[in-house]
């Protein structure tokens, strides 16, 4: 496995090794000693899977008092995926790093918790799953507006098919600061 630390300290891309024959692929998408080695969290709570079709978009998404680092990664399909430091007094505040995720490269995302999440689905439709540091709670969920000017994710051409809830969301710039999570030097 390669890891890949990107321009936000704590947000890394990981590329399995892939082993390629006539009948396929096959690679280990996850392994607890291997994440261990390189520093990162292994232990895992919590997995999702979303299923979406080609243009939605969902995010940005964060936990205040419950949250999430998230390893995320497609398994059919093709995702743009974004993370967001919304940490305060973070020297990256504001900055996001994004990666494309699918089912040919396989690379892993992993974003830390104090950042906001979301994705686009590039493809004709997209499973789109996660590892998740901690539990959902749906009364600790909040989130930045997806489209923030401020934040200026090229999120690329085409509909996007966003939910009523994101789309009320604040832009960063707008959102009380206690709402917000604080900068910690182990994040």
């Amino acid at each position: 496995m390669k890891v890949m630390q990107t321009s936000i300290s704590g947000v890394i891309k990981i590329q399995p090794t892939v082993h390629l024959d006539p009948r396929g692929y096959f690679f280990e998408s996850f392994k607890s000693s291997d994440f261990q080695a390189f520093g990162l969290p292994s232990n895992f709570v919590q997995d999702n899977q979303a299923q979406s079709t080609k243009g939605v978009l969902r995010g940005l998404h964060y936990q205040l008092k419950f949250p999430q680092g998230k390893l995320v990664w497609v398994s059919a399909g093709k995702v743009l995926d974004v993370a967001v430091d919304i940490r305060q007094n973070s020297p990256t505040f504001g900055l996001y790093e994004s990666a494309i995720l699918d089912d040919e490269n396989h690379t892993r995302f992993y974003i830390p918790p104090g950042f906001a999440h979301g994705y686009y689905v590039l493809s004709n439709t997209a499973i789109f799953q996660y590892k998740c540091t901690d539990t959902y709670h749906p009364e600790d969920e909040y989130g930045v507006k997806w489209d923030d000017s401020g934040i200026g994710i090229p999120w690329g051409t085409g509909d996007k098919l966003v939910s009523e809830k994101d789309n009320l969301l604040s832009n960063l710039m707008d959102i009380n600061p206690k709402l917000l999570p604080i900068f910690e030097e182990d994040i």
